[in-house]
């Protein structure tokens, strides 16, 4: 497969396909050729079809695309966690690019790892903010930190509709509404597994901000060498009722140790009014401290910057570095192209998902425990969601 183009399939052709992972298989054509798509929508499907530059079945059955003979990976981006999906890929012997969440469980995640392991498949989580060219950069000034004191994650998140006003996107009536029932009723049943005696309104907000979002900032963590934390020692969301939940996400603020004296705080904040997404990510050491600021995920003229700051005695070193034209989506779908071809190491793979996840569910059980509730996770006799972190 080294001298030809994969052959790859799309399952799910909403937002994400359309923004970004469409046209970036288009700037990778040397790499990828779409094959096949498939959308719940039979409409939306045959009108992606009909705009690639070479034919593609359609299907409305994900199924269909892992049985094609003419599909060497799929690109897996449905709505929601994509456990069943991603262990089917395995056992069908495609290979797999797997928007997140990975899974709702850990348990899910360790069965498509070894899945993945059995058939020698290569499976690569769509975490695209490990690939960013300033986080080599940035994990490199870390060394020179000293000893590290605080990890402080923000994240300012507006309403979708700003993010994405830029894309004309495409959008199908003709679903199938017993699937989607049947979709969010699997994913409540590993929500119920993997945060065993939260309240609905509590399993929501780990499905939706916790393994939506939130989970970008413990594979960014990782991918700087940081450890995540084997627990949360305070967790809130705010506004956040559990008898009355809102429309809107609540915002979170978590706290928690990662050894050593060191602590993070992670504050992710949902900003409706404020039109711009902005995440930042500051390391604070005892000589000198780091910032990373991530672009927005839709604006692909937004590029990350690193400050860095170091002191020497009374000489204080101030550079500040901006990541190139190449998009971190681009690099990790060509980073996906290299493990199937080559074989070489996934860099956002499974296990580093289920570390994510595990930590999720600690953050989760934290923001429960503020609320006066008694809830355990997957791994509460450890109390240990392993560092995860990026050799």
């Amino acid at each position: 497969m080294a001298e030809q183009r994969i052959r790859i399939g799309v399952i799910g052709l909403g937002l994400i396909a359309q923004a970004v992972h469409l046209p970036n298989l288009q700037t990778l054509r040397d790499r990828f050729v779409v094959t096949h798509v498939c959308d719940l929508s039979e409409t939306l499907a045959r009108a992606i079809a009909a705009d690639l530059p070479t034919p593609a079945r359609i299907s409305t059955d994900w199924r269909s695309v892992l049985d094609d003979a003419e599909v060497d990976a799929v690109l897996v981006m449905t709505p929601g966690a994509h456990g069943p999906i991603a262990l089917a890929a395995m056992e069908a012997g495609r290979h797999a690019i797997v928007e997140k969440p990975l899974s709702v469980t850990i348990r899910e995640a360790r069965e498509i790892e070894a899945a993945a392991a059995r058939a020698g498949r290569v499976l690569q989580v769509a975490y695209m903010k490990m690939y960013d060219p300033a986080v080599g950069p940035a994990r490199d000034a870390l060394v020179d930190l000293g000893e590290r004191r605080v990890v402080r994650i923000t994240v300012l998140h507006p309403a979708d509709a700003p993010q994405f006003a830029h894309v004309p996107v495409r959008r199908g009536s003709d679903v199938d509404r017993a699937a989607i029932d049947a979709a969010v009723a699997y994913e409540d049943a590993r929500a119920r597994e993997a945060v065993l005696g939260a309240p609905k309104a509590l399993r929501d907000l780990y499905l939706g901000t916790m393994l939506g979002s939130v989970s970008h900032e413990l594979s960014l963590m990782r991918a700087l060498g940081l450890p995540l934390p084997r627990r949360f020692d305070f967790g809130r969301a705010f506004p956040f009722d559990l008898d009355a939940p809102g429309d809107d996400p609540a915002s979170l603020h978590g706290v928690a140790g990662l050894g050593d004296g060191e602590l993070l705080e992670v504050s992710w904040n949902y900003l409706p009014r404020y039109p711009d997404y902005a995440e930042e990510i500051a390391v604070f050491g005892q000589d000198g401290r780091i910032r990373l600021s991530m672009p927005g995920p839709y604006l692909p003229a937004h590029r990350a910057e690193l400050s860095v700051q170091l002191s020497d005695g009374e000489i204080r070193r101030d550079t500040v570095s901006r990541a190139g034209h190449t998009t971190a989506f681009v690099r990790e779908l060509a980073a996906f192209a290299d493990s199937v071809a080559d074989g070489r190491p996934v860099l956002s793979d499974v296990a580093g998902a289920a570390a994510d996840t595990a930590a999720l569910q600690a953050f989760t059980a934290a923001v429960g425990r503020d609320l006066g509730l008694d809830v355990l996770t997957e791994d509460a006799g450890t109390e240990d969601a392993g560092t995860g972190s990026v050799d």
